[in-house]
This record gives structure tokens, sequence and C-alpha cells, in this order.
């Protein structure tokens, strides 16, 4: 049996990288799913890519009105929500902090802190009335450890594991599992702008001195996390909740 058998998902950041590759594995394994993201165009052509088990709504995950549009668009088209990847995020620049601009700041706390409060917070009266559920927050290495120059990436990742925890307790007497997973660097859209961020002009040069970190020698490729969210949104994880689940290819080793 499939693993997602008559399950709905919502995926924010839907159409990046991460986001795709979680909902083409949880949709082979049964699941439909609602894509999230700010970007109509991407969002329209990865659901039409992904077929009949994928809709899209777009939303920015930082307003409350467009999250109770995007929770309620889902329940209409798929009659509920079992999982809920909370996956929207952005990495702000490189920079020192005495250079970090505020506004910017502003912004990551935005979508990478609230993006993800508000979410949980409305998709979790769902998830009681349905008798449980699995919330999967994308946290990173960095949030558990520092990161020079990106002080509001770092911050925000850090802060995420702290709500999953929090809510991990909420969420146990209702069966509702909470968790986070932390990839290291993964061939995505955003560390091309980190790795242009931390070597200007040398953007290759980057890619290849951050590999050189990573005790397996490669990047994460996005299939690589979406397998670990689909154990965690299965019910093959249901004794799980509260933890922080490392993808980094040994780097917090």
């Amino acid at each position: 049996m499939a693993r997602l058998n008559n399950k709905v998902a919502i995926i924010t950041g839907g159409s990046g990288g991460i986001g795709k590759a979680a909902a083409a594995r949880f949709i082979v394994e049964g699941a439909k799913v609602m894509l999230v993201d700010i970007d109509e165009h991407a969002l329209k052509n990865t659901a039409e890519e992904l077929g009949e088990n994928a809709a899209y709504c777009v939303a920015d995950v930082t307003k409350k009105m467009d999250t109770l549009h995007f929770v309620n668009a889902t329940i209409e088209q798929f009659g509920g929500i079992d999982i809920f990847l909370a996956n929207a995020g952005i990495e702000g620049q490189v920079a020192p902090i005495t250079e970090y601009d505020e506004d910017i700041f502003d912004q990551v706390i935005a979508v990478n802190i609230k993006g993800v409060w508000l979410g949980i917070k409305h998709i979790f009266p769902i998830m009681q009335n349905n008798g449980g559920g699995s919330i999967v927050i994308t946290s990173s290495t960095e949030g558990v450890r520092g990161g020079i120059g990106i002080s509001a990436y770092t911050t925000s990742k850090h802060a995420v594991i702290g709500l999953m925890r929090g809510i991990a307790k909420e969420g146990a007497p209702d069966n509702i599992r909470v968790n986070t997973v932390n990839p290291c660097p993964v061939e995505t859209r955003m560390m091309r702008s980190l790795e242009n961020g931390i070597s200007p002009g040398d953007s290759q040069g980057a890619h290849d001195r951050i590999t050189e970190s990573i005790p397996l020698q490669r990047y994460g490729q996005p299939e690589d996390i979406a397998n670990i969210m689909l154990f965690l949104a299965s019910d093959e994880s249901a004794f799980i909740t509260g933890g922080v689940y490392m993808a980094d290819g040994g780097s917090t080793a």
C-alpha cells in the first residue's frame, strides 16, 4: 500500500527545489498535494508537471488572510489536511551583522518564522478535529550551529526548532506530530544565491569549498531531503515527534 494513501498535504514553498521534490514523492505515495508559493507561473508549471493529484494556491505565507486562503482552498479541493510541510523560506543576504540590511532581516524573519507559525496556527484546529496529523518544518544545519554572514537566516532556522519543540508538546495529546528536517547545502536556487553572496564572481569556487566541508563530499539533492520528509509525514514515524532530523551528509557530526 502507498505510504500516504488518502492523505492530503499542504507544501509551502511548493514550486522550489525541495518543495517540488517532496510533492513528487508524496504524490507517488498516494497523497493529494496543495502547492503554495508566491510565484503563480512557477506554481502552475509545477502543478501541471505533477498531474491531477496536485493543485496550487498563490499566497504570501506571512499574511494571515493568505494563510486562511490556502488552508480553506485545500479543504474545498481535497476535503481535509493531514500533512503540513512548512517549507517556504528565503535566504536573505550575505553580509556581516554591522552591514546587514534591517529590512532584509525583517523579511527573512517574517517568511521563515512567522510564515511557519501562521500556517501551524490555522492548520492545527483542522488536524485536532481530524484525529491528528504530521507537521514537518524545514530548518537547516544553520539551525543548530552558527553561520557567518547570514545572521537573519541562522536566527530564523534556530527559531523554528524552538517553535517545533513547543508545538510538538501541544499537539501530542491530539496525535499531531511535529518535527524539523535540517538540510545542509542542497542543489537549489537558494544555494546559487548564497554562493554568489559568499564569493561574488566566483560562485563555483564557493560551491567547491562548501562541498569539501561536507563529509560525504557532495551537496544534497532535493530528493535526499524529500525522502526524510516523506518518512516523517507517513505513519511509519507514528511514534516520532519533537525531533530534529539532520540531512547533512555528516556536516554536523
